[in-house]
């Protein structure tokens, strides 16, 4: 509906008004093309007629209705309510009486009616605009509070024409559903308060527990990491979620922000002691590298190197001085230890070439003996022993090889000398009156271990570990044969 303030004179009921003056005509333009402004008539004091004389005097003009918004059925039905005097008052009917609501001076009887009665559907309107209002997701509390008290001032004594007795009806009906949706929205703020609170705890505990992890195996980087990522959270839930209570929000800071101080204080206090240890460290080190240079220019050869394996072991006891610290003090102690191990190296290699040479020879040997098993019985291992003793009589002769390859060489003889004697055992157990009480027993587990190594051949992947394995499911394979 149009401002009614520009379509008829302000009125109070009972209270004549003069019509506005009528706007003097607009002068010519001397130009088409530019408008020039026409000064203003200078506008008269209006004159209040009495009532009489108002009532006698014929209306000058016409003051337009606002274009309706109504359906002409709707306009006519609330007309039904009310009526015009002869001297253009309007009254509405309500219950048994009825009540003066207002005049429109300058306008016709069915004007006034019409336009008492457009109040009355913009005011019903009003509270429709309330009732799809309430069904919105987003409205506030104090919105309904605001809406509902505007609404009852407008409502209880209407200056319109209509049927008011429905039109504060709906009114109560609205305010009725106003209060279920203050509860309604009551009762989803309470929830959401409740989720918002559960979700920061959940920020809150998960804290409390990184900092009574806490320990000698603690990775300070990522621990803090992880507090600066829950610090996030909370600062993201604090702007993303609905508002907590303060007491609750101030709670919950308090464990929140004692947890993170108790961390911090845990981390310098670790970060001090790392420190002491480093430096002890250091010291400890700075002690070995002296020991170090003093040895290595030594020529005997196996005390110094069983002091070097001291020292090493000393080094790895000792710890860690930081990684720059360490890379130095390491290749201070190496360059001892490759003086000394070097120069050892170099003295050995000028009196190694007999042990290469018993090497070559006791490899040869190795052949000769490991084509001696798998034996399959007792005359069979009787007769590998004989030849295996032969070939150790002459392994003997041979005399030393080089270190490195002492035992490599030795396992492989030991590993057929133990094949022979798996079967003169299970000969011997044989004979023992004891041995068929045991046998099936044996017999179960050694089925079960060579089941068992299987597994762990197939899952080998060393080339060495798994040449072990099939040496010692060799030898227990043998074992099963002589217990059958």
């Amino acid at each position: 509906m149009a401002d009614e303030t520009v379509t008829e004179p302000e009125h109070t009921p009972q209270t004549p008004q003069q019509a506005p003056t009528p706007a003097a005509p607009k002068q010519p333009s001397a130009a088409p093309q530019a408008k020039a402004p026409v000064p203003k008539a200078p506008v008269p004091k209006p004159r209040i007629p009495s009532p009489a004389a108002l009532a006698k005097k014929p209306a000058q003009h016409k003051v337009p209705l606002p274009a309706s918004i109504h359906s002409q059925a709707d306009v006519t039905t609330a007309e039904s309510f009310g009526r015009v005097n002869e001297q253009g008052t309007v009254f509405v009917r309500e219950g048994e009486g009825e009540r003066e609501v207002g005049q429109f001076p300058g306008a016709t009887n069915e004007e006034a009616l019409s336009l008492y009665a457009h109040r009355f559907l913009d005011l019903k309107a009003k509270l429709e605009v309330f009732a799809a209002r309430l069904e919105a997701t987003n409205i506030k509390p104090k919105e309904i509070d605001d809406s509902i008290k505007s609404l009852g001032e407008e409502v209880a004594q209407p200056a319109v024409v209509g049927d008011i007795a429905a039109l504060q009806a709906r009114y109560e009906e609205l305010k009725k559903s106003g209060e279920a949706k203050k509860d309604t929205l009551a009762k989803a703020h309470r929830e959401a308060v409740a989720k918002a609170v559960a979700e920061r705890t959940a920020i809150v505990e998960k804290a409390e527990a990184l900092t009574a992890s806490l320990g000698d195996s603690t990775n300070w980087r990522s621990t803090a990491d992880k507090f600066r990522s829950l610090f996030d959270q909370w600062q993201q839930h604090q702007r993303t979620s609905v508002k907590i209570d303060k007491a609750d929000a101030d709670a919950l800071w308090k464990r929140f922000s004692s947890a993170r101080t108790a961390f911090n204080q845990a981390r310098r206090k670790w970060a001090q002691n790392r420190d002491n240890e480093r430096n002890e460290t250091k010291r400890l080190k700075e002690e070995i590298i002296t020991e170090a240079n003093e040895l290595k220019d030594s020529t005997a050869w196996g005390e110094t190197s069983r002091k070097f394996n001291e020292l090493m072991d000393r080094w790895k006891q000792a710890g860690r001085a930081g990684r720059n610290e360490d890379d130095a003090l390491w290749a201070r102690f190496r360059e001892a230890a490759d003086t000394f191990f070097n120069a050892r190296q170099a003295d050995r290699e000028q009196t190694n070439s007999s042990e290469r040479e018993n090497l070559t020879k006791k490899e040869e040997l190795l052949k000769k003996a490991e084509t001696l098993v798998p034996v399959k019985d007792a005359k069979a291992a009787k007769q590998a022993r004989q030849a295996l003793a032969a070939i150790q009589e002459q392994w003997d002769e041979i005399g030393y090889v080089p270190r490195e390859d002492m035992r490599r060489i030795e396992g492989r003889l030991d590993a057929v000398d133990k094949q022979i004697k798996a079967v003169e055992d299970a000969e011997w157990k044989s004979r023992d009156p004891e041995a068929d009480a045991r046998k099936s027993s044996f017999e179960e587990q050694l089925t079960a271990q060579l089941a068992e190594l299987d597994e762990q051949i197939d899952a080998a992947s060393d080339p060495k570990k798994k040449a072990r394995l099939e040496s010692e499911k060799a030898t227990k394979e043998q074992w099963l044969n002589a217990v059958k």
